[in-house]
């Protein structure tokens, strides 16, 4: 029902100019032009996650690596497209985006296993506001980003989101405002964890999917309230922790 709502909902949106916030150039998934293409040890290793996860979860068949191999190696071929010329030795601002795309890999376990259908999702996705938000390669050294913000290495998301989260945290939660304060840790560096991540590993699979949800429907300032009611959540085992 989640993949077919999710579907509908950004088909019916990358359809009109007004939400569409990025354009993107038309790309067609061909097997022939990624097959002489190979995924980094990082990403072989979480696609072995990710499958081990999604048949944990029953939404993966045998031989799914393929599929999910699939996605992968046409989003990085379809978001080549749109990205700069960078010359620099950071790792982080080589062509190649150097984490793994655990948004992607969600939305293929949401799609329960089927690869062209997450592609066509994915790529209508990328058209719209909330996709630089939830989906971190997607402005991986982007043309969409100044050329001064691109050479800085620092992800939008780093520089919006986490920012945010520390404003209002200050205000909403000021004892574990404080508690991170005396820690010398920055909320925003957690922040950030969870958020490249999509929550992977700290919330349970229909949580991962509520989160998807609720920004992708009500907009990418929800990733904010999100991580600030975490925060509430584990308020009493912060102090908690903060006071050992």
């Amino acid at each position: 029902v989640l993949a077919e709502l999710i579907e509908k909902f950004v088909s019916h949106l990358s359809e009109s100019r007004l939400d569409c916030y990025f354009s993107t150039g038309n790309y067609k998934a061909m097997d022939a032009d990624v097959k002489n293409e190979s995924l980094s040890s990082v990403q072989q290793l979480g696609v072995e996650m990710t499958v081990r996860y999604g048949k944990y979860l029953k939404l993966l068949k045998e031989h799914a690596e393929n599929g999910l191999c699939f996605v992968l190696m046409n989003c990085e071929k379809f978001l080549k497209q749109q990205q700069r010329t960078v010359v620099s030795s950071h790792c982080c601002l080589q062509e190649r985006y150097a984490g793994y795309d655990w948004f992607a890999s969600s939305v293929f376990l949401i799609m329960s296993g089927d690869g062209e259908k997450t592609l066509t999702f994915l790529q209508r996705f990328s058209r719209l506001l909330v996709s630089a938000f939830l989906w971190l390669p997607r402005l991986h050294i982007s043309m969409h980003l100044p050329i001064t913000t691109v050479e800085s290495g620092i992800h939008p998301v780093y520089f919006c989101c986490a920012h945010h989260i520390e404003m209002l945290l200050k205000a909403e939660l000021p004892l574990v405002f404080s508690a991170f304060h005396m820690s010398g840790f920055t909320p925003s560096q957690i922040c950030l964890q969870w958020i490249t991540q999509c929550f992977w590993n700290y919330m349970d699979w229909s949580e991962i999917c509520h989160y998807i949800a609720i920004c992708i429907f009500l907009g990418p300032d929800y990733q904010i309230y999100m991580c600030i009611s975490v925060f509430r959540h584990l308020q009493q085992d912060i102090l908690k922790h903060t006071e050992a």
